[in-house]
């Protein structure tokens, strides 16, 4: 009977081991099709209803800092008890809590110290794998920006750049204390800009961070490559152009990388490696009022911005409606919209050019790709199928 009962107690734990051998190689060697999924959207849009079976990686957004400590709104607990159920279904599936986004403050504080950092990161894991165990199989870091280029109103100081580093080093300690315990591999990744405009006027993410210290921290980066026309723009342009337009008038050292294959190329350039980077596709548009209808609206000054929505917006608004011009350009691949009648320019992503540039991710050896965010589709799912068609059969 003992003899029995220690052949269990062995095999469960060679099991045990293997799969978290497995789950381990797993994911740090296939390919990511991920997607960003906006806890506020789930009256609208259910988690029961995320597509699981075509991505690899769900990130969910968001969670915050307050007082030095990880927090999420008060409805946050029903979604990841949905998040943990559609794990169960879908065992493959990796969700990811990610921390931050645009306007979220605390970042400067909680990472000045290691003192801070050990208390932001204790909590986070308590919140997220102790409390809500079960949710989550890692974290994904979004602060925008260290240093400089976030909301004004948003602390930030010089050090930031070196505590960016310090405080993903602190999770990822974290973390692999944690996977050790339980036997499990736990994701570290961070969301980081391309965008040249932000709000301190023209930005270089190098000296917001650390790049190639924070690559090989990280599991891998999701490249925003995207928000390269905002109204932190001079004119209305592309928000994420394939490459760089010789005619915009931005600043030829600005341009070059404010496209996305250039975006790519500034953090290989860094150190960054290709396997460590997966190319972000917007399925949101950006819109502007311009005062001048040269160019259909684009490369034009503008006096405020328009609303353009999602593509689900877009697509049943705005692509059948007359008024809208539809145009395409060929060095940067990718669609636009002009109203003559209203002055309104569009800029936006269509099946078309998502396919083009999950294709460049994959032809050029990227991690994979991923999009903000899922909500944004239409009830077909065009730009889902459109992002995931190259990588099929890879996951």
């Amino acid at each position: 009977m003992l003899r029995s009962s220690l052949r269990t107690l062995i095999a469960v734990f060679l099991a045990g081991a293997a799969i978290a051998t497995a789950h381990a190689a797993d994911v740090s060697t296939r390919p990511v099709v991920g997607a960003y999924y906006p806890g506020g959207s789930a009256s609208r849009y259910p988690v029961a209803q995320i597509p699981a079976d075509k991505l690899t990686h769900l990130f969910y957004a968001f969670a915050r800092i307050e007082d030095g400590r990880c927090a999420v709104a008060p409805d946050a607990a029903a979604h990841f008890s949905s998040l943990a159920e559609l794990k169960r279904k879908h065992p493959a599936l990796r969700t990811i809590v990610s921390i931050g986004g645009w306007e979220a403050g605390g970042f400067s504080d909680a990472a000045l110290t290691e003192a801070s950092r050990t208390r932001l990161v204790g909590s986070c894991v308590a919140l997220f794998f102790d409390q809500h165990r079960g949710a989550f199989d890692g974290v994904d870091i979004d602060w925008e920006f260290p240093v400089y280029g976030g909301p004004k109103e948003i602390s930030a100081r010089p050090q930031d750049r070196h505590n960016m580093t310090l405080l993903a080093r602190e999770f990822r300690s974290q973390l692999d204390t944690l996977a050790k315990a339980r036997k499990q591999a736990f994701l570290l990744t961070a969301a980081l800009p391309v965008g040249r405009m932000q709000s301190a006027g023209p930005y270089d993410p190098a000296r917001s961070f650390e790049l190639a210290e924070l690559a090989r921290t990280l599991d891998f980066i999701n490249l925003m490559t995207y928000d390269m026309g905002t109204t932190f723009s001079p004119v209305a342009a592309f928000n994420a152009p394939l490459r760089a337009d010789p005619a915009d008038p931005l600043a030829p050292e600005l341009r070059r990388w404010n496209n996305v294959e250039g975006g790519v190329d500034y953090y290989l350039q860094h150190g960054v490696p290709a396997e460590k980077l997966v190319l972000g596709v917007p399925f949101y548009g950006r819109g502007y009022r311009v005062t001048s209808g040269a160019g259909s609206g684009l490369y034009q000054p503008y006096s405020a911005p328009f609303q353009a929505g999602d593509w689900r917006v877009i697509k049943g608004r705005l692509l059948n409606d007359p008024k809208w011009q539809q145009h395409w350009h060929e060095t940067a691949q990718t669609p636009w919209l002009f109203n003559p009648q209203e002055h309104i320019f569009v800029s936006y992503e269509d099946p078309r050019s998502i396919g083009i540039r999950a294709e460049m991710a994959k032809d050029r050896g990227l991690r994979g790709v991923f999009m903000w965010e899922l909500t944004g589709d239409d009830d077909q799912q065009s730009l889902l199928k459109a992002m995931v068609k190259p990588f099929e059969g890879d996951h």
